[in-house]
């Protein structure tokens, strides 16, 4: 046999040693790699244990960091424990994170600035945070969208508009029977439960 016939062998050869070498690698390659890779995929959550059931919340930090920064320190301070939502409107929203059953406001940490043409939309279940006209004024109070409030996507409805930072994934259900029980006005406040619907507990997912 000539020495050009023996090219395609020691090509094969070649090609059969470099895909040995291939499989090798890959046999060698962490076996947790997949599991590193879920866990950096599981999305941030929050649950709400309320007086009429339970709500989880998916955050969206990459989307906005700031607010869902702001909101998981107040969630990790025990913030929310004991509140209640304060102002229900059927047919807008829930409002709920600043105040205690008896509606003393509670003291919060600085303002976290507006997030709001993040192009995340005001739609039915998600969350946003609430704000005085001061766009940049947001610090505890949320607020659940019950219907799709595209007035209130930026720049809605005064050239801002209102950070959307997360949805509600569990629990649409407790959210549509908050947002239809009887309200009327107590002090300055008005749309306020006859009943206080309390957060009991808000805990961050593991």
């Amino acid at each position: 046999m000539d020495h050009k016939s023996r090219r395609p062998d020691r090509l094969r050869r070649h090609v059969g040693m470099l895909l040995a070498s291939a499989a090798l690698a890959a046999a060698m390659l962490p076996t947790h790699a997949p599991a590193q890779e879920a866990i950096k995929a599981k999305p941030l959550q929050v649950h709400l244990s309320t007086s009429m059931g339970d709500i989880v919340l998916e955050l969206y930090p990459e989307k906005a960091p700031k607010t869902v920064d702001n909101f998981v320190q107040y969630v990790r301070e025990k913030h929310y424990d004991g509140t209640v939502f304060h102002r229900v409107m059927d047919g807008f929203m829930i409002q709920g994170g600043g105040f205690t059953p008896d509606l003393q406001q509670k003291p919060t940490r600085a303002p976290v600035s507006l997030e709001a043409g993040n192009g995340l939309k005001n739609d039915r279940g998600t969350i946003a945070m609430a704000r005085t006209s001061n766009p940049n004024s947001a610090t505890a109070q949320f607020f659940i969208n019950v219907v799709n409030n595209a007035m209130l996507n930026a720049p809605n409805p005064d050239g801002y508009g209102y950070t959307v930072f997360g949805k509600v994934t569990q629990g649409m259900d407790v959210v549509d029977k908050i947002k239809a029980v009887p309200v009327g006005n107590k002090g300055m406040h008005q749309n306020v439960p006859q009943t206080p619907v309390t957060i009991i507990k808000a805990t961050l997912e593991k």
